[in-house]
């Protein structure tokens, strides 16, 4: 699978927040974790910002 330009290769972990990924990006040729916001958590503009700052 793919999300954006990264191959998704494992996931790692899954959370109350959502899903971590190992990632693999190919121009970097570099792994990356990647967080991904569970779906019924998205629509709360208190948690889409509490996630964009452990993002950070």
């Amino acid at each position: 699978q793919q999300l954006g330009h990264y191959d998704l290769v494992a996931e790692l972990g899954r959370g109350g927040m959502g899903v971590v990924y190992k990632g693999y990006e190919s121009q970097l040729h570099r792994y990356v974790a990647i967080k991904v916001l569970a779906d019924s958590l998205a629509h709360d503009p208190a948690i889409k910002e509490r996630f964009l700052r452990e993002a950070r």
